[in-house]
């Protein structure tokens, strides 16, 4: 198990990006998301054979499967607005994927379905991007260091494992969405999806390990509603 609050500027970005619907004035629903049970022991990476990414982590890391914070939170879970809410067109805003330290920041990167979505390597060394897609095309890009960032999309709405060939250990997730109401849950596990106007809501969280789980919500006026998600940890 670890517990890791680093780059909550970003995760609090992501948890933050929404698209208003139905003005300022209208609801909201909020939670939190936890576990129960004992997650698995995340694993520690070995960098030494990229010592210019190893440098970069004074402090050992490891894996970002399961991703724990106080209280029992679970973070890296996208909730989202799986039904309720018409399509979005995409943002003008990219999305955006870096990697850094020989990671993938953030470790979870959700978007709109024909997003831009921006690759940049900050690096000092070659890395590749290989999205393991299944309904949408799989593409695998090499990015050497120093080079400019790229730009792909993906027009249908999929989660999508990531990997770099090149350092087995670079894993992420990205959530291609029907529509911009979604969050991140942050280091408390905490989420909010605002901006809602009067109407029933299906809400999806969705973990990479531990899978997904809805809530159907019924919003009547400026109200917030509260519901939390709880994911049983699988065993060691």
């Amino acid at each position: 198990m670890r517990t890791k609050l680093g780059y909550a500027a970003g995760l609090a970005v992501l948890a933050a990006t929404t698209i208003a619907f139905g003005g300022p004035s209208g609801g909201s629903i909020s939670g939190k998301v936890t576990y129960e049970g004992t997650p698995a022991r995340q694993k520690p990476i070995d960098m030494s054979k990229e010592p210019s990414c190893a440098k970069q982590h004074p402090t050992p890391i490891t894996t970002e499967t399961v991703v724990t914070g106080p209280g029992n939170a679970l973070l890296n879970v996208v909730v989202y607005i799986s039904a309720g809410v018409p399509d979005d067109p995409p943002p003008a805003q990219p999305a955006a994927v870096d990697q850094k330290g020989c990671q993938y920041i953030p470790h979870v990167i959700p978007m709109v379905v024909n997003q831009e979505l921006k690759v940049v390597n900050d690096d000092p060394t070659s890395h590749n991007i290989h999205p393991l897609a299944k309904i949408n095309n799989e593409w695998n890009k090499s990015q050497p260091p120093g080079t400019p960032p790229f730009i792909e999309k993906f027009g249908k709405p999929e989660f999508i494992p990531v990997k770099c060939n090149i350092h087995p250990w670079m894993h992420s997730s990205f959530a291609v969405l029907k529509n911009s109401h979604y969050a991140v849950s942050s280091g408390d596990g905490g989420f909010s999806l605002p901006n809602l106007p009067p109407g029933k809501y299906t809400i999806t969280a969705w973990h990479e390990s531990y899978g997904d789980q809805t809530q159907d919500v019924t919003i009547s006026g400026n109200e917030t509603k509260t519901i939390n998600f709880v994911f049983k940890a699988k065993p060691y």
